[in-house]
């Protein structure tokens, strides 16, 4: 199923994919959740009203309101919630929901969040070295790259990031912090970018990709909580019933397929796609971003 879906924050990725997998119908009860902007829960609403029910769970209160403004027609059907998705159980018991019929997990971090400077995801915008996908939470990129001893960075940036450069890297970082703070993400891209011997500057990525990768899911522990999240999901999920989850690196889906593989041999889903799914070539040419991702099926027995 093709959708052409024009987003002003953030493009759904491979939403007719997940729109097809999901076996969607009207009345079902569905978790989508990562939220974000609500690209891919406009169209799910779409295809369980009437007297279907989406759950939204964000851990980013910015990204959450964004998407309760978005979503507002359809406000009665829908139950938006600002937690991390590794507290799932918790959020269905409170709403009284015993069952789903189908869950989305979207692993990436969004295009909407990596626009904005302030918040401190990307190396492109000059912003304060943040982030944080909640605000509210403690830790911020800054305090990692500027606290954490050399050792720590360059596990850090191998473990998170598979960042061939991480031992370099880490003890130009803290020769840096010991002239002036690393405050901003021009200047800890500016560092990392020094770090990189010359001839391998110029890959297809930006050479800072790997290290802002792994700051970020370190500052948002994003790898602890998705085996988790996966397993409560399925406590949840109704027979027949439907789990996707994109993830946009190597790490995300590795932890994805072998979660998915492990339900399978304990006779609790079958898999669905035995290999991931990636975007078609024409969401690739207009969504550039959507390269990376890999999409995981499973259902409920």
């Amino acid at each position: 199923m093709v959708f052409v879906v024009e987003e002003k924050f953030h493009i759904p990725v491979m939403l007719g994919e997940v729109i097809d997998y999901l076996n969607l119908g009207p009345g079902k009860v569905i978790v989508d959740a990562t939220i974000g902007t609500g690209g891919h829960s406009k169209v799910i609403l779409e295809h369980i009203l009437p007297a279907g029910k989406l759950i939204g769970i964000d851990r980013d209160e910015e990204s959450l309101t964004v998407a309760r403004e978005r979503l507002s027609l359809h406000s009665s059907a829908c139950k938006f919630v600002y937690d991390n998705f590794v507290n799932l159980d918790t959020i269905l018991r409170d709403l009284n929901i015993r069952k789903i019929d189908g869950i989305l997990f979207d692993l990436g971090i969004s295009s909407y969040q990596l626009r904005d400077p302030n918040r401190g995801f990307s190396f492109q915008y000059d912003g304060p070295l943040d982030m944080r996908l909640d605000r509210n939470s403690y830790i911020s990129a800054y305090d990692l790259v500027n606290n954490l001893n050399e050792d720590e960075i360059s596990a850090l940036l191998w473990n998170f990031g598979e960042e061939r450069w991480h031992n370099r890297i880490a003890r130009f970082l803290v020769e840096e912090r010991e002239r002036q703070a690393i405050t901003t993400t021009e200047q800890l891209s500016r560092v990392v970018v020094k770090a990189i011997p010359p001839k391998y500057r110029h890959y297809r990525i930006h050479p800072a990709t790997r290290t802002f990768q792994a700051v970020r899911i370190a500052v948002n522990r994003e790898l602890e909580t998705i085996e988790v999240a996966i397993n409560k999901a399925l406590q949840f999920l109704d027979r027949s019933a439907r789990i996707c989850v994109i993830s946009f690196h190597s790490l995300e889906d590795r932890i994805v397929k072998f979660t998915f593989r492990k339900a399978a041999a304990e006779g609790k889903i079958k898999i669905i796609t035995p290999k991931p799914l990636t975007p078609q070539e024409a969401e690739m040419r207009e969504n550039p971003s959507s390269r990376s991702s890999k999409l995981r099926v499973a259902e409920k027995i």
